[in-house]
């Protein structure tokens, strides 16, 4: 059974580490964990892990956030792969950091990365792990927020939560959204 992991973010080492690529460090992370490497492919960055007989295919879009939706679609009819069994990892400014919720589907919540994904694909049905990183911005300062990087009192967590979205998406794709929500969303 295959999945399609999506791991939201932007290419280019000034996005790089940035609040808004954490769906890239996540998936960059269980990359580093399983021995394997992203290759840069058509319209993404791709690798595939095995867990527990189902094949992990992680994507890392180099279309940028804003045109997501356009490799999401590409690699979902590529490797046949059902709505289903897609989860899409994106940043949160709604959620505190520390936060992590699994989603079966919902809007975009002005995620332009989401937006685009519901554009292309035509519905919102498809499950997101939510990463909270928090909305301590001035007014009309999001954009400059969510492009910087992680502050240094924020930084010591980040590890603890990168490995357990790592194990939600892995149980994602074991036991499905439901039970896997039941199990990790406090």
């Amino acid at each position: 059974m295959k999945y399609l992991i999506v791991g939201l973010g932007n290419i280019g080492p000034e996005y790089a580490d940035t609040r808004h690529n954490i769906g890239f460090m996540v998936l960059d992370e269980l990359a580093r964990q399983e021995g394997a490497r992203f290759q840069n492919s058509r319209l993404a960055y791709y690798t595939e892990v095995s867990f527990k007989s189902r094949t992990l295919c992680l994507i890392k879009p180099t279309t940028y956030m804003n045109l997501s939706g356009k490799a999401l679609s590409y690699w979902m009819k590529d490797l046949k792969i059902p709505v289903g069994n897609v989860l899409v990892i994106v940043d949160d400014l709604a959620l505190p950091l520390g936060t992590l919720r699994l989603k079966p589907k919902g809007s975009a919540a002005g995620h332009n990365g989401l937006k685009n994904i519901e554009e292309v694909l035509g519905n919102n049905n498809y499950a997101r792990l939510r990463f909270g990183i928090g909305d301590n911005y001035p007014k009309g300062r999001q954009v400059d927020f969510v492009l910087s990087p992680f502050d240094k009192d924020e930084q010591p967590e980040l590890p603890a939560l990168i490995d357990r979205s790592i194990e939600m998406l892995k149980s994602f794709a074991t036991i499905g959204t439901e039970l896997t929500m039941t199990r990790y969303n406090k």
